[in-house]
């Protein structure tokens, strides 16, 4: 993968992706193509590199590659992979929500108008409380009543506290 990325640094994010020991071009046109074709072939002959013909596929208007879609247009979210974060069944285990939290959030980068999420973190002298949400809509909520230790906890602790509750949850 280091030789891979060393050997197509001039051209890497410019019209070539590689990922471990693929090699991804892409272009605007069939003329342009047919270019960035030449300049990476003869780079690889450069180098003493060669590819395998049987594996490789040239002239496709789009392809999906590690979970996006690339065509002439450039770099787009593969369509089922946010279908996939629609249908996703609810999370019931912090793991879980940290899972779907991570590949949403992964992925949210990449759709456009997506929002960030907002947590409310309170504190009283009764318990610790905190509030998930995304367009003004409630997401996930948590609430514990103060174990006995920490009703002497000062105010800016008790703050702390309900800070650390949203975040382990």
């Amino acid at each position: 993968m280091d030789l891979m990325n060393r050997v197509c640094k001039p051209y890497l994010d410019k019209f070539v992706i590689v990922f471990i020991d693929d090699i991804l071009i892409y272009s605007k046109n069939k003329d342009e193509h047919k270019e960035h074709l030449k300049i990476i072939l003869k780079l690889l002959k450069k180098e003493k590199l060669y590819v395998k013909f049987p594996k490789c596929d040239f002239w496709l208007e789009s392809v999906q590659f590690l979970g996006h879609v690339i065509d002439s247009k450039g770099i787009h979210i593969d369509p089922t992979k946010i279908e996939a974060i629609k249908n996703w069944a609810t999370p019931t285990t912090p793991t879980e929500v940290r899972q779907f939290l991570g590949l949403a959030g992964y992925y949210r980068r990449f759709i456009e108008g997506s929002e960030d999420f907002v947590v409310y973190c309170d504190a009283s002298l009764k318990g610790f409380g905190a509030v998930l949400m995304q367009r003004e809509k409630v997401i996930a909520y948590a609430s514990r009543q103060l174990r006995t230790h920490e009703e002497n906890y000062t105010t800016h602790d008790l703050e702390l506290g309900a800070v650390v509750l949203a975040l382990r949850l």
